[in-house]
Parts: structure tokens; C-alpha cells; sequence
């Protein structure tokens, strides 16, 4: 089996330091490592992110909301429950990871306590267990609500906007924690490539001729679910729903028609390109096509690419699909490389770190 291939060639040693806990402010003035040829490398700061690329070039956002996905609740007895809500699966219903898992059987329902100027009667959201899910070990939920407006309405008041789970020390507000051009809610975590922008940059890059572009994909368990088979090829990826609009097809036609590069604002936008180049192949179409649905692309070495030309990223976790789909883009002892010089140099690690662009 080739080395690429096993999961134990993905692991390296982080300090635990250099995992950022606050976002930079501003936003851009985080650092960049900028690869630009196989063999070179340069130090920048996002801020410079205009001087790396060309006219003509089209940069491609994921404009989806991070939600308040986080939610406290009880049970009928009193005890206390933490949902985390992972993916809408129809109008009301999610599925969830629900803690304590184990004691949660269907029909079970779940008390979140609403803001009331009435002190003396208590208003509750609730939520019924209608099924569980195999593959997650989660619940599927289903809201007794009367509107989308009002689901939404009444999860902002009572939900969290859930940090990952290294984030342990952070001051950082909610608000951090989503890009600047976040539109379509339904994410459980920040597509974080895309927190560095400011308006000024984008304003920036659009003067310089540096088109945008955005599709949707909500980032969810497919995102942060580790790889833990050896055989990485062997692991499978939980889907997430994407959407690909088709003015966003014409961006990229027109683009590479122009000798232009498509360059991925984060590793959701290769999975919702890459995922939308297979899907056109699958339906027999020779053109890339518009498309909303489901993903389970899983992107590691030796993967033929179909539309990027370049990625703006994060710095990954150990042994995660991310860190495969970037080696993908560069090989992966190269990768690996950088990453040593990128700790050395103190970079800061992971959600709220440092970029690295990567021009093909």
C-alpha cells in the first residue's frame, strides 16, 4: 500500500500553543503562507492576499451561516441534555448528537426553555425523538413548531454558536466565528478559509480585476468526523447537501476560457466544485452543470482534479480529511514539510490560524 494511503502518514506533532484560540483583528492581518511554485515558498500577511494573484483570476466563497447549533435542554425528568444539531433532514426535523445518547428512545421529548417577560408561566421549544441514525449514532428530532420563520426565530434565542472543540480559552464573540458575506444558515461549524476577508480586502481584490463567485455547502459531520481506518481509502464521508448555482458555472467557464485560475476560498468550496464536476460526469454531461444536492466526495493523493487551480486554507488537524485534500493539491511529504517550517516560524494552527495559499 502506498505511503499516501495510510492514515499513520497524516500525524504530525502541533504544540499545543500554536492552536489559536482568538481570532486576529482585523481580520486580514493574520499571516500567509504563500506556495507559489513546487519548490518555493513565501511569508505574507493575508492583507497581501491582492499582490498573489492575477486579473482575471475568480476567487470562490462558501457563503453559508454558521447556526446556533448548540442547544440545553432536559428531559421530562428534569435531567439536563446537550443537542448539537448537525443537518436539516426536512422542514423541522435534524438530526442531532444528543447527550446522554444512550437513554434517548424514540418518543422521548426534549424541554428548551424560551425567554418569557412572564415570570410566572414558563415557554418551552420541543422537541420529539422520532428515529435514530446508524451511521452517526445521533437522533433524528423533530420541532413541534408552526413555521420555518419561527423555528429559526426561536433556535436563535435559545441555541449557541458551537466553537470547535480545541477552542477552549477563546474571548471571541459569535460573530467571529462567521465570514463577512455568510448568507444561507444551516452550517454547525465556519467555513474558516473564509474568515480572514475583511470588506477592505474584498474591496481590494475587486479593484484589482479579481472576480467572486460563492456557492453553498453547509459545512457539517463530513467536515471535522475523523479518519480512523488505515487504509484511508477506505474511509467514507458523510454527505453534505451543496449547492452550485449556475452564475457561479458561468463564472468559472468564463474564467478558464480566459486563461484565468479558479481559486477555492476553503476546503467546502474544492469539495462543492469537485463534488458538482463528479455529479456532471455521473449524469453523462461533458460541460460542468449547475447543482444543489448531496456530497460524499472524499479527496486524498492521487485524486485527478477537475476545476481548481488554487486553494486558500487553514492549517489542518492531524490525521484529518482536510489535511488529505490539500496533500492531494501539493503531495503530501511536501505538505508535511511546510507544515514543519509553518511551526517553526510559530504560525498559528487550525479555526481561528493562519492561511496558506496554494497556486497550482
Amino acid at each position: 500500500m502506498s505511503s499516501d494511503h495510510l492514515l499513520s502518514s497524516y500525524d504530525y506533532y502541533l504544540p499545543p500553543e500554536l492552536i489559536a484560540q482568538n481570532p486576529m483583528i482585523p481580520r486580514d492581518n493574520s499571516r500567509l503562507l504563500v506556495i507559489n511554485s513546487s519548490k518555493s515558498h513565501i511569508h505574507s500577511v493575508f492583507r497581501d492576499l491582492p499582490q498573489w494573484l492575477l486579473p482575471g483570476d475568480l476567487l470562490v466563497f462558501n457563503n453559508t451561516r454558521v447556526i446556533p447549533a448548540r442547544l440545553y435542554g432536559t428531559k421530562s425528568t428534569g435531567a439536563p441534555v446537550e443537542i448539537l444539531l448537525l443537518e436539516e433532514k426536512e422542514p423541522f426535523c435534524w438530526l442531532a448528537l444528543v447527550k446522554p445518547g444512550k437513554r434517548f428512545k424514540i418518543g422521548s421529548e426534549i424541554y428548551f426553555k424560551l425567554d418569557n417577560n412572564d415570570d410566572n408561566q414558563d415557554e418551552f421549544l420541543v422537541a420529539t425523538v422520532v428515529d435514530r441514525d446508524e451511521e452517526t449514532g445521533g437522533r433524528i428530532l423533530k420541532f413541534q413548531v408552526d413555521s420555518v420563520d419561527l423555528f429559526w426565530q426561536k433556535i436563535e434565542e435559545i441555541g449557541q454558536i458551537p466553537f470547535p472543540p480545541y477552542v477552549t480559552e477563546s474571548d471571541a464573540n459569535p460573530s467571529q466565528y462567521q465570514t463577512i458575506y455568510a448568507q444561507k444558515p444551516g452550517a454547525v461549524a465556519a467555513p474558516t478559509a473564509g474568515l480572514h476577508f475583511t470588506e477592505e480586502l474584498l474591496a481590494n481584490l475587486q479593484q484589482k480585476g479579481i472576480n467572486q463567485a460563492y456557492i453553498t455547502l453547509h459545512v457539517g459531520l463530513g467536515t471535522f468526523r475523523p479518519v480512523d481506518i488505515d487504509n484511508i481509502k477506505e474511509h467514507k464521508m458523510h454527505q453534505e447537501w451543496i449547492e452550485v448555482p449556475d452564475i457561479t458555472i458561468e463564472k468559472i467557464k468564463e474564467t478558464k476560457a480566459n486563461g484565468g485560475r479558479v481559486i477555492a476560498v476553503g476546503t467546502t468550496v474544492v469539495r462543492a466544485l469537485e463534488g458538482t464536476a463528479k455529479a456532471t460526469e455521473m449524469a453523462g454531461k461533458q460541460e460542468l452543470m449547475e447543482f444543489r444536492g448531496k456530497t460524499d466526495i472524499f479527496i486524498y493523493p492521487s485524486y485527478s482534479w477537475r476545476v481548481i487551480d488554487g486553494l486558500i486554507t487553514n492549517f489542518h488537524l492531524p490525521k484529518s480529511s482536510l489535511l488529505m485534500l490539500v496533500s492531494a493539491l501539493i503531495g503530501r511529504e511536501r505538505l508535511l514539510e511546510l507544515y514543519q517550517i509553518a511551526i517553526a516560524e510559530k504560525y498559528r494552527f487550525y479555526s481561528f490560524g493562519d492561511g496558506m495559499l496554494i497556486l497550482l
